[in-house]
């Protein structure tokens, strides 16, 4: 992690020749916001002076207390790559406070740090590694995106079966200039559809990271004429997209989810963190997977997971412990796709995970079956439940789960479950293309 100081960002916006700074914060719906300034508001911008109208800002504050000023992480400078190298644009990355100079505690990434404060005096660093999947789609002849790609190619498949091949090599040395560590890169399952992965780092700096993929993808396509969306299910009868979340917990540098006697491999902090994430997954799913569309990719017969289980020898279930051991050790969850807002979606995981160690809640046995092939009976004696199968459902299950909703803060839970509630009843009013060709011509 980088350990900038004021001066230290005054001296390289001055030696790069950058001409301008966004001041970037994301939205309790995980969509990136900035104010643009030019360097002679800099210094201005790094004594936390610069102000914006919180109320534009869906889920935010009320006219009546709209003033709000953005706090730049002086770590997370960067400079675009892809910019003009003369008048260079760089960002920062900002926390939300009040005109009277108190945090904002709706704020995305106040949640996160407020969390990992708590990890933090249990004396344990929270660690994510994500694996972020989206699809390469054509845009129309007026530069609209469609769902329309001319390629075929699967898992793994390369150029020229790969048509995405070039755009995916441009995002990843992007990524690189910026600072990223990426692990691999491929293609996935679906057709137009790909997979960067990015090495592991302290839950912030990850979901600094993951909004900063996601610019950076959609960016690098759009120069490339294509369209890059993380929705999770933007065509019928192909696999999701998701965000594989690997977690682990380190003290003083170790990983204290390994234990070398155990079965398994694991610690018994390991199987209390599982057994937390079990404990809550079904409120934990509202904000892992925010959209309506987010549960068309949660179904039967496209890998993702359907039921609360895990595993550490397959893939099956909802949660597993992938092969690596040591100081490798992790707890992948497989729900979570990449429409998630990465700094609450990080933050209730690992709030859950906490509270199964600190209350010592002990998962059910392991799945090591392939969950899909047991009978609903079979599930039903294994005490197997099924994940939210909606929107609305999971909506249902984040209110009644109090723990939950209180790492978000009764103000930010209620605004939540409020714009997700009409997201989901604007749904349901809506006249498909699926109804009229079923029922137009019959009845």
């Amino acid at each position: 992690m980088n350990n900038y100081t004021k001066k230290d960002i005054m001296r390289m916006v001055e030696e790069e020749d950058v001409g301008f700074i966004r001041l970037q914060f994301t939205d309790i719906f995980g969509t990136m916001k900035n104010i643009a300034i030019t360097t002679s508001q800099l210094e201005k911008a790094l004594d936390d002076q610069i102000m914006f109208d919180g109320s534009s800002i869906e889920g935010f504050t009320r006219a009546e207390e709209s003033d709000m000023y953005l706090y730049p992480d002086p770590n997370t400078f960067e400079i675009f790559p892809w910019r003009p190298q003369q008048g260079k644009v760089a960002r920062l990355i900002c926390d939300v406070y009040r005109a009277d100079g108190s945090v904002f505690e709706s704020d995305p990434r106040y949640v996160l740090k407020k969390v990992m404060s708590e990890a933090k005096a249990m004396g344990y660093d929270f660690n994510v590694g994500p694996e972020c999947e989206f699809f390469l789609f054509h845009t129309d002849e007026d530069g609209l995106p469609t769902t329309i790609s001319h390629e075929s190619a699967t898992y793994f498949d390369l150029g020229p079966m790969d048509l995405g091949e070039n755009a995916r090599r441009d995002m990843v040395l992007t990524l690189e200039d910026m600072g990223f560590v990426i692990e691999s890169s491929h293609h996935e399952v679906a057709p137009a559809q790909h997979e960067i992965d990015f090495q592991y780092d302290e839950a912030l700096a990850t979901a600094d990271n993951i909004m900063t993929f996601k610019m950076v993808v959609k960016t690098i396509a759009k120069r490339h004429g294509l369209h890059a969306t993380f929705m999770p299910k933007p065509k019928y009868g192909v696999h999701g997209s998701g965000m594989h979340t690997n977690m682990s917990l380190s003290r003083g540098g170790v990983n204290i989810f390994a234990d070398a006697g155990d079965e398994n491999g694991l610690s018994k902090e390991a199987y209390y963190f599982i057994g937390g994430l079990m404990k809550h997954m079904k409120a934990l799913t509202f904000i892992t997977n925010p959209l309506v569309n987010s549960y068309k990719r949660l179904v039967p017969g496209y890998e993702a997971p359907v039921y609360i289980a895990w595993s550490a020898r397959n893939r099956t279930p909802l949660i597993r412990v992938p092969a690596s051991r040591g100081k490798d050790t992790r707890i992948e969850l497989r729900n979570p796709d990449p429409s998630a807002n990465p700094y609450l979606a990080l933050a209730v995981c690992l709030a859950a995970g906490l509270d199964g160690m600190k209350n010592e809640i002990v998962p059910p046995p392991g799945v090591d079956c392939n969950i899909f092939e047991m009978t609903d009976i079979q599930r039903k004696e294994a005490g197997i439940d099924a994940l939210p199968g909606s929107l609305r459902e999971a909506a249902e299950e984040f209110a009644k789960d109090a723990y939950i909703r209180e790492v978000m803060g009764e103000d930010l839970a209620e605004k939540y479950i409020r714009a997700k509630k009409k997201e989901y009843m604007d749904y349901c009013t809506q006249i498909t293309e699926w109804e009229i060709g079923r029922y137009l011509h019959r009845i």
